[in-house]
């Protein structure tokens, strides 16, 4: 297993992080996964055994199901706090009143409490605002999370789903108002959907953030299971909740690819799908969630694979973006690299 800088602090993570929003199965996250503690503590075992050292998680899962049986499965593998990191994250609804959800300071002061004593931890060491508040200040939530580190509940704050503007504003306010700064982006990023590719990755890439990507595989949609001439199987996840939204015609061209790169190979499409993103420099951490340790140990064969100049090159060209307004306009403006500039001769020397 290799290991990266979160972003731009000293913690390494593990390459591959586990995701856990296949735990518990309770409403709208039965169409994830229905993963019962036995065997989430199954594949978090299996997860230390390869050494992965990074979990995910939010309250919000299974409405904080998934995060009590990490903390259960955690405490009966007898692993050591120092051993393993643990994100989570807030905004989504914990309860039906005005203030269960959102990034005010008295959710976030009231969620952290609840997910520490969930997760049976004194500390968390990314903890991340799920969505975007649209009423909450961003300099209150910042002030917030500052406050949470300060007290040593929480490590590192994070980000999920947000625009680029909105976190190149966050960037700013925590810098002026010398808050602890954003670390890490969380998002949606796989061949069959490269829009971050137009704002945030630059972002990312400029500010040093930790790029953690979810849904890798789109939701089972590069699975090896679907395909221009299959549709995978029936009650699969991809067809009993078709998230996220995907250009199919596009998909079926990537999946073509991966399918032949992946039969030379010897190894599933779904290796191909992970292997593409663990060769992009700006990717952190790759979430994958799993059913079975079979699926687990399918995913982190990914991290062996190595992908030549000529196959990188066919997934890109099969499955990049074509630039928007004002990216086409400035690459027509592109400053041109200057030439090396010769050292001064030392008249002295």
């Amino acid at each position: 297993m290799k290991y990266n800088t979160l972003g731009n602090t000293g913690l390494f993570v593990s390459e591959i992080c586990l995701g856990t929003m296949t735990f518990g199965g309770k409403g709208v996250w039965a169409n994830m996964g229905n993963v019962q503690q036995s065997d989430a503590q199954a594949l978090i075992a299996r997860a230390l055994d390869h050494g992965i050292n990074f979990i995910d998680t939010a309250d919000i899962y299974s409405s904080g199901t998934s995060e009590e049986m990490i903390g259960k499965s955690l405490k009966n593998l007898g692993v050591r706090r120092e051993d393993v990191v643990i994100a989570t994250k807030v905004c989504g609804p914990m309860g039906q009143g005005p203030n269960d959800a959102g990034n005010s300071r008295a959710h976030i002061f009231d969620s952290v409490k609840a997910s520490l004593k969930r997760l049976q931890v004194d500390h968390i060491d990314l903890y991340q605002l799920h969505n975007v508040d649209t009423v909450t200040p961003i300099e209150e939530s910042l002030a917030a999370l500052d406050t949470l580190v300060q007290q040593g509940l929480i490590r590192y704050v994070g980000v999920s789903n947000w625009s680029a503007w909105q976190m190149a504003r966050a960037l700013g306010h925590s810098e002026r108002l010398r808050f602890a700064k954003i670390a890490t982006s969380q998002n949606y990023y796989t061949l069959a959907g490269r829009d971050i590719e137009r704002e945030i990755v630059p972002l990312i890439k400029a500010e040093k953030l930790g790029l953690l990507v979810w849904s890798p595989l789109a939701g089972g949609l590069l699975s090896g299971k679907f395909g221009r001439h299959k549709q995978g199987e029936e009650g699969s996840r991809r067809t009993t909740f078709d998230f996220p939204p995907v250009i199919m015609d596009r998909a079926y061209d990537v999946i073509d690819v991966m399918e032949r790169i992946g039969t030379l190979k010897g190894v599933s499409v779904a290796r191909i799908a992970l292997a593409w993103l663990l060769h992009q420099p700006h990717v952190a951490s790759v979430i994958v969630g799993a059913k079975t340790v079979a699926q687990l140990d399918d995913s982190v064969g990914a991290s062996e694979i190595t992908l030549s100049t000529d196959e990188l090159s066919d997934l890109d060209a099969v499955s990049k973006i074509a630039p928007e307004y004002p990216a086409w306009m400035q690459r027509t403006r592109e400053v041109p690299a200057k030439p090396p500039v010769s050292e001064p001769i030392n008249s002295n020397a």
